[in-house]
């Protein structure tokens, strides 16, 4: 998601879309461990997304 987008939203929905991306993260996790993550490029966008999130949030505080 890009930063254009993120920052459209308000606090109530980026930190719903943080939640969001921590438990998708902590699955990717899991599906890596077990081999089954065909895409390692995935954590490391939602790792992305989440500080873009996180920015966003800070920005509008």
């Amino acid at each position: 998601m890009k930063y254009k987008e993120i920052n459209k939203k308000t606090k109530d929905e980026l930190l719903k879309d943080i939640s969001k991306y921590k438990k998708d993260l902590f699955n990717f996790r899991f599906q890596k461990t077990n081999s089954q993550l065909t895409s390692s490029a995935k954590i490391n966008q939602t790792k992305k997304n989440i500080a873009r999130t996180n920015t966003a949030l800070k920005g509008k505080q």
